[in-house]
């Protein structure tokens, strides 16, 4: 970089930093700043440190950098979340509530962290990013963090309803599922023991459901108290989907213990709703004494049968070759073990010191044996009668189920 001083004729010159580089062979210059309103002795300072030299006049002159704030992730994530609109989702009016709300928001993306560090993040004392700055955000106090998390929550149900109305239309696919978290304290009013996916049954939880769109686009959340069972949560999604998203027809999408009979008979049909789910393995051995004949897969891996357990529902039935493979493997090699330790145990009656005898001290020996593979089994997820995998599947106008067969 160098300093370009231009002549403009009878005005002032314009003294201009600059950079050159190369094109080929041709040299080119471009500009980087307008120092012409600088005062003449930093002009000369800074000319002075460009080259490499001391500034005159003493060190006290110099230009000092004092601090430098990381920006670049910064301008990418404020960038993107204006292309996506989101200042605009959050609210039509500039307030002070809604730029901490898009800071709070480019924070967790940047920098997942608390609610303390996030405010030390943003307060230009202790910042350790631009983002507090390019917001105009200036001095920030905990209390206000936490008021533009409640201004945000009274915003919720406006802001679903344009992510639905951007992303969800008639007869598409909607996909939910739940999970949990568990708390530290008991403040919480929805914290409660229950099914912790984060293996901590000593503490108190939340349960949470995502609807997405088909993309896997999050369109809305709910949080439901910590025992709330997955099934019942589904009543609320339909009512959403009806009451608030006004969607007619759509196909529901989530797993077996979420989307049971109970609530396809109680909610979703009522509510005229499609679904996607899947079949317990009880069912599915039912079905294979049935018309689910393994013959089905000999030249595809898919077919399609019909019940009269399932009236007015198309079954898909699914065979995965891969997955066949993997337990026939598991199988073979439970089985081999078992038969190794049976041996040792058939070693053990006529051997001439201290043979095992008598019906009981077999039965126990026998017994262990036994109850050790099927812990392996249970712990390989694989047994000696390996139950059917399924799912199901129905359309607009009927119901579709697809099972997956292991063998």
């Amino acid at each position: 970089m160098f300093i370009d001083v231009v002549p403009h004729g009878r005005s002032a010159s314009a003294v201009l930093l600059r950079e050159s580089f190369r094109e080929g062979r041709k040299v080119h210059k471009r500009t980087i700043a307008n120092l012409s309103q600088m005062p003449p002795e930093l002009i000369d300072g800074l000319r002075a440190l460009l080259a490499g030299g001391t500034v005159v006049g003493g060190p006290d002159q110099a230009l000092e950098i004092r601090r430098s704030l990381p920006h670049g992730h910064v301008a990418a994530v404020l960038r993107m979340m204006r292309k996506l609109e989101i200042p605009r989702l959050l609210g039509r009016t500039v307030s002070r509530e809604r730029d901490l709300a898009l800071a709070l928001i480019a924070s967790r993306v940047i920098s997942p962290g608390s609610k303390l560090s996030t405010l030390r993040g943003l307060n230009l004392e202790t910042a350790t990013s631009s983002l507090g700055q390019v917001l105009g955000l200036g001095a920030i106090e905990e209390r206000e963090i936490y008021a533009a998390l409640d201004w945000l929550g009274a915003q919720q149900g406006r802001i679903e309803r344009q992510f639905a109305k951007r992303h969800l239309r008639e007869s598409t696919l909607v996909l939910y599922d739940v999970s949990s978290s568990y708390l530290e304290g008991r403040c919480c009013e929805l914290a409660r023991h229950g099914y912790g996916r984060d293996h901590r049954p000593d503490r108190l939880q939340i349960v949470y459901g995502l609807l997405c769109d088909r993309e896997g686009r999050p369109i809305a959340v709910e949080v439901f108290e910590g025992n709330t069972a997955d099934p019942g949560t589904i009543a609320a999604q339909v009512e959403k989907l009806k009451r608030r998203f006004h969607l007619n027809h759509v196909v529901l999408v989530g797993d077996r213990g979420m989307i049971t009979t109970a609530r396809i008979r109680e909610a979703i049909k009522p509510a005229g709703l499609d679904w996607i789910s899947c079949l317990r393995a009880v069912q599915i051995q039912d079905l294979a004494e049935g018309p689910l004949q393994m013959s089905l897969f000999d030249e595809r891996d898919i077919a399609a049968i019909t019940s009269p357990d399932y009236p007015g529902e198309r079954l898909i039935a699914c065979r995965n070759a891969a997955l066949a493979g993997e337990r026939r493997r598991k199988r073979e090699a439970l089985l081999t073990a078992t038969e190794r330790e049976l041996t040792r145990i058939v070693a053990a009656t006529t051997r001439k010191r201290a043979p095992l005898r008598g019906e009981a001290e077999i039965g126990l020996a026998v017994g262990a044996v036994k109850d050790g593979q099927a812990f392996r089994s249970h712990h390989h997820h694989g047994s000696l009668q390996l139950p059917a995998q399924r799912s199901r599947y129905r359309p607009r106008g009927g119901a579709r189920w697809d099972l997956r067969h292991p063998d």
